[in-house]
């Protein structure tokens, strides 16, 4: 009688959470969907003096052959204080940071507004009669640190470039026809991801040309809801032109990331030409909706919280239908509380009834931190890479290949599948290679790719990174566009830190190369792709001794590469030595007839601090001498990095040689 009591109220009790969960399900599906807010950006300025504006510095990024004139008060390009030849000569102004210009839950690009005064000169400088430049103009891009070629690319793409990877808007005030697109000369255009022109208008058939030496104001909107772009040209300043130049509806949606950062590039061809922007103000507003961690499950579940700000009076006869079921709610909610309570108690007197008084209780599982990196299945792995998908397909090398997946919890990974044949080769290394994996997993460092787990199932061995979306370094470096100084700098000392911290930690990454290294959303550079095992060594004390010093001497040649924007080993030219292709050598050769100069990668334009590159040029030739010759640790190195004035050891005329066994470097 006592066992069909009890089922009789487990029964009554699954019945009244069901019904519970069934009214707070048709409770919250009867919310109204939260009215988004305006999420608006404003930035003016009324010139580009920096005497009366010192911070310009740090809110308008110059790129290539782009400078503040002092006398003009304007961004110019191009650089007459180079030399007399300014030809071919790229640049860009970018505002410093991203605006954000379309909302990915709506598919809805923002609506945004700006006006600026530009004028186009004639160079000074060598120049017999008006022959045009090549192009200035407004551009929306996705960063604010590529610089493309000069001429008719007028400083946006470089002429290899996939045009679906690079999302822009371009509008060209063009003085000079690009041969390539047809456009004719003194007109307004349109490019979208291209630098062929989608729309061209030719401005001089309304009585404005674009080379009069005059100062021209221009206005453009975007409406993001209704998808229609508004562009007006006018000479003077006060007088917004009563018709517009071009006014069509255009959906920007594809050409646009969630954030974006707008500026100007302009360059110049075979004819000399200076453009200057002498103002400029920008207003963007986009929809977006204010989002919460949600009280019922912070670490997974996302709530949508109505943002309107004005509050409204309280309806009193809605709350008064709404307070009967939420009370009923809270007193079922006690009742069931109270029945699980009970019956709890209940059972547990029971066990203890059937047990021995010394009997110890049975630990409870807790779950783990959410960061903490855990042991996967083949077939959790499997399902994230979708069957390890050719479509999901990231790379590989001579140990594996890599693939992008989604775990369950959404989070997105970079899985390598080392290869059979490798596992194979070296299995008297499998149990190292797990232990090795499992101890660089709890390792925490800005600077390093965090491990997210691992997988030795099915007679295989994967490990899984966090997925770091601005890929690896020497995409940046060796692709298209131009990094940089500034952000080249910042990446090496990155490195250096990481390696740093993990020879502290008497580890070593045993994988350092550009393709190990990668750039996060801030364009921060982690160490990631560790090498784990180091294959060769017969011992671990040889390893110990040796793996560290490896680090250095890679650290070295990235160096190296990072600031001559080139591969370690090139590719074999016929307009190349043979003696330059080894970019060690080439550098040791430079070193001795003291014309490292010759090494610094002269796309990043004249902002260069080339004081400061060379002295990072010797940290990296330093490090690539033998141990025994005064190779540094890498605390040394960060210290030579972060402080300009500690002088660094003499380095000998000569070139080391070989330097490292081949299976080390």
């Amino acid at each position: 009688m006592n066992s069909l009591h009890y089922f009789i109220s487990i029964f009554w009790l699954i019945n009244l959470l069901a019904s519970i969960i069934q009214y707070q399900v048709a409770v919250c599906s009867t919310r109204n969907v939260p009215n988004p807010i305006n999420v608006t950006k404003h930035f003016s300025f009324p010139d580009f003096n920096l005497t009366n504006n010192p911070l310009l510095v740090h809110s308008i990024r110059l790129i290539g052959n782009a400078k503040f004139s002092t006398k003009k008060g304007a961004l110019q390009f191009s650089n007459e204080a180079k030399g007399k030849d300014i030809k071919h000569q790229p640049g860009r102004g970018i505002y410093s940071f991203p605006i954000r210009l379309f909302d990915p839950s709506t598919n809805t690009p923002a609506s945004f507004e700006t006006a600026f005064s530009f004028q186009v000169n004639n160079s000074t400088k060598n120049q017999t009669g008006f022959g045009g430049g090549s192009a200035l103009t407004f551009i929306i891009v996705p960063d604010e640190f590529t610089v493309g070629g000069s001429g008719p690319l007028v400083g946006m793409l470089n002429g290899g470039i996939c045009e679906n990877d690079y999302k822009a808007l371009v509008i060209d005030f063009v003085t000079r026809m690009k041969p390539e697109s047809g456009d004719p000369t003194n007109n307004e255009s349109n490019n979208l991801g291209t630098t062929l022109s989608t729309r061209i208008i030719n401005v001089s058939d309304v009585g404005l040309p674009l080379k009069d030496g005059f100062v021209h104001y221009v206005w453009i909107s975007y409406d993001g809801p209704k998808k229609i772009v508004d562009i007006r040209l006018g000479a003077e300043k006060e007088r917004f032109p009563f018709k517009p130049i071009f006014s069509e509806s255009m959906d920007l949606s594809p050409y646009l990331n969630e954030y974006m950062f707008v500026g100007f590039s302009a360059s110049t061809g075979n004819n000399n030409q200076i453009h200057s922007i002498l103002s400029w103000n920008f207003t963007s507003t986009s929809q977006a909706f204010l989002r919460f961690p949600s009280a019922e499950n912070c670490k997974s579940k996302i709530s949508v919280q109505n943002t309107t700000t004005t509050e409204k009076k309280p309806d009193k006869k809605k709350s008064r239908k709404d307070e009967i079921p939420r009370g009923f709610f809270i007193f079922m909610a006690a009742v069931a509380l109270s029945s699980i309570v009970g019956f709890s108690f209940i059972l547990r007197r029971r066990g203890n009834a059937a047990k021995p008084n010394n009997s110890l209780e049975a630990k409870v599982d807790r779950p783990s931190p959410p960061n903490k990196p855990c042991q996967f299945t083949f077939s959790q792995f499997s399902f994230a890479t979708r069957s390890f998908s050719e479509v999901e397909f990231l790379g590989s090398d001579t140990r594996g290949q890599y693939y992008k997946g989604k775990l369950s919890n959404g989070s997105s990974v970079a899985v390598k599948r080392f290869s059979g044949k490798f596992l194979n080769t070296y299995i008297s290394y499998r149990k190292r290679l797990l232990k090795e994996i499992a101890t660089i997993s709890n390792v925490r460092h800005p600077n390093l790719v965090l491990v997210k787990g691992w997988c030795e199932d099915n007679n295989e061995i994967m490990v899984a990174y966090d997925f770091v979306h601005n890929g690896s370094l020497d995409k940046w470096l060796f692709g298209t566009g131009v990094l940089p100084w500034a952000r080249r700098l910042k990446v090496i000392k990155d490195v250096a830190d990481g390696l740093n911290f993990l020879h502290t930690k008497k580890l070593a990454h045993k994988n350092l190369k550009c393709s190990s290294v990668f750039l996060d959303l801030s364009l921060r550079a982690v160490l990631g792709d560790f090498g784990f095992v180091l294959i060769g060594a017969e011992s671990k004390k040889f390893e110990s001794l040796v793996s560290i010093g490896a680090d250095v001497f890679e650290f070295g040649v990235l160096v190296l590469e990072v600031v001559a924007g080139r591969r370690r080993v090139e590719e074999e030219k016929h307009e190349e030595k043979a003696e330059e292709r080894n970019l060690l050598d080439f550098a040791w050769n430079l070193h001795q007839t003291n014309e490292k100069v010759k090494l610094v990668d002269r796309r990043m334009g004249p902002l260069i601090n080339m004081e400061q590159a060379i002295r990072v040029l010797e940290i990296g030739l330093l490090c690539t001498l033998n141990e025994k010759e005064g190779r540094p640790s890498m605390q040394e190195v960060v210290e030579f990095l972060l402080n300009r004035d500690k002088p660094i050891p003499y380095l000998p005329t000569t070139s080391p040689g070989a330097l490292l066994p081949n299976k080390l470097k």
